[in-house]
């Protein structure tokens, strides 16, 4: 199993959080975003860790199993240099 674990700097986001008359447990806002699900992690002490996932397209997870084509895009990102091609003000249209 891969490291749950990946900094061990802990926030108290909150204090005296109860379970609903579900079970549900509400996470403030600050902490979950659009897009994420999370892996739940516990151990025998009763701890809880939330692990955020995303879901990303079938087509594109080639690119994840091909170690060799994703460490040549993150060398290329790594390279990518800015260049400033002036103002585009002249070819904007006024829409009012």
């Amino acid at each position: 199993m891969t490291q749950i674990i990946k900094d061990d700097k802990f926030t108290k986001e909150a204090d005296g959080i109860k379970p609903d008359s579900r079970r549900r447990v509400v996470l403030p806002k600050s902490l979950v975003s659009d897009g994420i699900t999370y892996h739940i992690h516990s151990n025998r002490m009763g701890q809880i860790i939330l692990d955020p996932q995303v879901t990303i397209p079938a087509s594109e997870l080639w690119l994840f199993k091909d170690k060799k084509s994703l460490e040549m895009i993150e060398v290329g990102i790594s390279q990518k240099e800015s260049i400033d091609l002036g103002s585009f003000a002249q070819y904007v249209e006024d829409e009012a």
